[in-house]
């Protein structure tokens, strides 16, 4: 499909749009995660590492770990700073380590096939610094396949300013709708499904084709 037919959401909307699940048609945060890294897991088909940052992207990332270790298809997973995740993300943290999965502090690619970037997601709007942008750098120089959630970390998902730092990614898999800095990018970007009702779309003014995932849950762009 076109990207020109489809509507996009600012990171601003992709608030309001959570916000509004939760408030109004019972849809928790943590449901709508749990979504995300099950569409995830499914889309990424590899041996996988899944490599995480501090914000609700990182529990989409934590979440798919989950669902990749379960099919034997997970070959590690890291966080800039396990301390630092709250609510939905921290549950996703101890979920996957009740499973005895060991989330680490330092970044390992080993073995891996794919790297799933669950960095940054929406709601960067400046460049990564510190230990966000060395992770970042030496993703970009493992030379490995990466897919990014939601948008690559170091991209603004607005402007479409990609700051330096930035993930070069393979496939972008977005969730819910396209953002709009997506839009100026190169390559394949696909987008899931993750059971937002239309109604909460229509609510922050943005028009869903109520048909959009009528054949399936990714729509290739």
């Amino acid at each position: 499909m076109s990207s020109s037919a489809l509507p996009t959401l600012t990171s601003r909307q992709v608030k309001e749009v959570d916000a509004l699940c939760e408030e109004r048609f019972g849809i928790s945060v943590d449901w709508l995660m749990e979504a995300a890294g099950w569409q995830i897991a499914r889309f990424v088909g590899q041996r996988a590492a899944v490599v995480c940052g501090v914000g609700n992207n990182a529990g989409d990332g934590l979440a798919a770990a989950r669902h990749l270790h379960r099919w034997g298809r997970l070959a590690g997973v890291c966080c800039v700073d396990p301390s630092r995740l709250r609510g939905p993300a921290a549950r996703e943290l101890e979920a996957l380590q009740k499973l005895g999965v060991e989330v680490g502090a330092d970044l390992h690619l080993g073995g891996a096939d794919v790297i799933v970037d669950a960095i940054f997601g929406t709601g960067l709007s400046r460049a990564p610094e510190g230990k966000f942008a060395e992770w970042i750098s030496a993703i970009n120089e493992s030379k490995k396949n990466v897919v990014s959630v939601d948008v690559p970390s170091g991209l603004d998902a607005d402007s479409g300013v990609a700051y330096a730092p930035c993930i070069r990614a393979n496939v972008i898999i977005t969730l819910r709708l396209p953002k709009a800095g997506l839009l100026t990018l190169p390559g394949r970007v696909v987008v899931a499904e993750i059971g937002l009702p239309i109604e909460a779309y229509a609510a922050v003014g943005v028009v869903v084709p109520p048909d959009l995932f009528e054949k399936g849950e990714f729509l290739q762009l």
